[in-house]
């Protein structure tokens, strides 16, 4: 059997919220959810696992990149809701460029962040 990406957990200060906004940028499916983990399933079937953080323990959650391969109709739908939504976001990872896309790569990108903080990217073309 190949090697294949199954699942995450991603740090959250509110998994539902979190799981929420990834189903409604994303489109993203639902999945069935269980203990501390509030699931989201994306095609492929990888799982994204979010997971509350207590404040005592961890009163800052470090933040992460994690970037999302897109076609262009999708991009375009969830780039609509980002704006709609008010979410700011950047063309480029330095956050020089708000509120625009990129096209870098031979396709077209933008970085914003989830309610947890993470450092998001959606692309619609693999850098490699």
């Amino acid at each position: 059997m190949p090697v294949t990406f199954n699942h995450t957990i991603v740090a959250a200060r509110d998994r539902t919220e979190s799981a929420r906004f990834f189903q409604e940028i994303f489109e993203a499916a639902s999945a069935p959810s269980w203990g501390p983990f509030t699931n989201v399933l994306l095609d492929g079937g990888m799982v994204i696992q979010f997971a509350d953080l207590p404040v005592e323990a961890f009163p800052e959650i470090q933040d992460q990149h994690y970037a999302f391969l897109v076609d262009d109709a999708l991009f375009d739908r969830a780039h609509r809701r980002l704006r709609d939504t008010g979410v700011e976001h950047w063309a480029d990872p330095q956050r020089r460029r708000p509120g625009e896309t990129n096209t870098e790569h031979g396709g077209r990108g933008v970085y914003f962040r989830d309610p947890a903080g993470h450092f998001l990217e959606m692309i619609t073309t693999p850098y490699l």
